[in-house]
């Protein structure tokens, strides 16, 4: 199972190409993409109705008990080691490694939840 981020959806969606999209188009056919609760809102923000489509077809993460206080302790760790931690990214991370998704994405921010929090980053 994978998941997307929103760099990597926006893109799909615009007919971009790359490893990503391909990982988006595998998992799609084969019912193993997901989405992160936190990706569905920054989807919504772009207003495409493209958008409804798709986020009725793809199944969120479930958000788990403790998710908030895990995302917390996470997004602590990675900034008392002086790494960037933005807040959508924290749980979007967060989302994933709870619900065993590997993660695959165009932003290379995960890299740092990947080394230090257990995040699997999708190929």
């Amino acid at each position: 199972m994978i998941a997307t981020d929103t760099s990597s959806i926006i893109a799909y969606l615009a007919g971009h190409e790359g490893a990503d999209i391909v990982q988006i188009e595998r998992a799609m056919t084969s019912d193993q993409l997901r989405i992160p609760p936190p990706v569905v809102s920054e989807l919504l923000t772009q207003g495409s109705p493209e958008l409804d489509y798709l986020l009725a077809s793809i199944p969120q993460l479930e958000i788990q008990a403790g998710y908030w206080e895990r995302a917390g302790r996470s997004r602590a760790l990675l900034r008392s080691k002086g790494l960037k931690a933005n807040l959508a990214d924290t749980l979007i991370a967060q989302a994933c490694i709870d619900g065993g998704a590997a993660l695959v994405s165009r932003d290379r921010g995960y890299r740092h939840f990947a080394q230090w929090c257990g995040l699997t980053l999708a190929g």
